[in-house]
């Protein structure tokens, strides 16, 4: 079976190994041409690929050929330039895909699409995605154009904060006071969980389908990252607990009907 993986970064390269360990022929993207020898040095067939809202700069073609699945793993990059338009640029592709024959693709979104609220509701898979902010509803439209091309089967995969060892909010929080939602659960999982389960997905051909992926425990975000400030020696972040927090607890309940089980606690 041969894999493309479109955006190599902090997640795919790391899952593009993984799968070549595992038996798959990979083609992977890359936006920077230092990263070419990294990748093919993996076992990993690399191209260069830039996605714009107008088009697409590179072979894009040749990416997709041959291939039995695609994964999607670019970062919208809403959060740093709200005014991005990563709705465009998945518009631009689907006709790359539909042309290539593919007919499996997984598109890796965020449990961002949900809003949060005073209530801290609990949001499963057969929850309607309900974000109100721009970023929220672009990923939000961006997983209706895909799961609802007749062309492929596409699963969504909404994963909650992304954590490694060598990654963690708390060191971007450190000594910063005044946070808001103190007492919002903290959705999060651990890149290592991220990999299997999308390793899982393709090993089961569980494609067409939604799933929530968040760490099943939820501790409050005040407690969560003092506890890992301590641990790692630095000043934990300061909340300000008179402000009444927003939340919500996403619920992965159904990887468990896939055979998924969570390895690495958050």
């Amino acid at each position: 079976m041969q894999i493309s993986i479109l955006g190599c970064g902090w997640l795919g390269f790391p899952l593009a190994k993984k799968l070549v360990e595992d038996g798959y022929s990979v083609k992977g993207s890359t936006t920077t041409a230092s990263k070419m020898q990294e990748l093919s040095s993996e076992g990993i067939t690399p191209y260069k690929l830039e996605l714009y809202d107008n088009g697409v700069q590179g072979d894009m073609s040749s990416f997709l050929s041959n291939s039995d699945v695609l994964i999607i793993d670019i970062p919208p990059g809403l959060r740093r330039n709200p005014e991005a338009d990563f709705t465009g640029k998945i518009t631009n592709i689907i006709s790359f895909i539909e042309k290539s024959g593919i007919q499996k693709l997984i598109f890796v979104s965020s449990t961002s699409v949900f809003e949060d609220q005073e209530s801290f509701p609990e949001y499963t898979e057969k929850s309607k995605p309900n974000g109100i902010s721009a970023a929220a509803k672009q990923l939000i439209a961006c997983e209706n154009l895909l799961i609802d091309n007749p062309n492929f089967d596409a699963t969504i995969v909404r994963f909650g904060g992304l954590i490694s060892k060598d990654r963690h909010p708390v060191t971007m929080l450190s000594n910063k006071s005044g946070l808001k939602n103190a007492d919002a659960p903290a959705n999060l999982i651990q890149r290592e969980d991220c990999i299997e389960l999308l390793s899982k997905i393709i090993e089961n051909d569980e494609f067409g389908t939604v799933f929530n992926a968040a760490y099943p425990e939820h501790p409050k975000k005040s407690e969560y990252y003092a506890k890992e400030a301590k641990s790692r020696n630095i000043k934990a972040p300061e909340y300000d607990q008179n402000r009444p927090s927003k939340g919500k607890i996403i619920s992965s309940k159904n990887l468990a009907e896939i055979g998924f089980e969570f390895k690495y606690q958050i």
